[in-house]
């Protein structure tokens, strides 16, 4: 299975230990893991401002991010209806990435159901 996480889950899958680490972990270990270039343009101020982490700590989590499939950012967003542009964005870089599912705590991305063109999952259902 092809599983792009959200930079929520990441964000708190380097940011604590619990849920989001673990299903980090098993992506990993079990799927094949896609990493958004969109993401990961997200994930790095997170990490420096809101979670505090110094810049080498930021480098390498990128670092290792990078080691995994990286899905270039699509040419343009989702159309699918949602209140949160970068959340179509997201949704993009899963079509592109030909995911089967997308890991998110968003809920946003989670209320689409049947219109989101790739299942959205929370990590406890995942």
């Amino acid at each position: 299975m092809r599983v792009l996480l959200d930079t929520n889950v990441l964000v708190s899958a380097f940011a604590t230990r619990g849920l989001c680490a673990d299903v980090l972990r098993h992506v990993i270990a079990e799927h094949e893991f896609l990493v958004g270039e969109f993401v990961l343009g997200e994930l790095r101020p997170v990490l420096r401002k809101r979670i505090r982490l110094p810049e080498k700590s930021v480098t390498e989590i990128e670092s290792f991010l990078r080691g995994y499939e990286v899905v270039p950012k699509p040419q343009r967003a989702s159309d699918v209806k949602i209140r949160d542009p970068d959340d179509a964005w997201i949704l993009a870089t899963a079509i592109a990435g030909k995911a089967d599912v997308i890991v998110s705590r968003d809920p946003d991305l989670q209320v689409l159901g049947k219109r989101s063109p790739v299942p959205v999952m929370s990590p406890r259902k995942y």
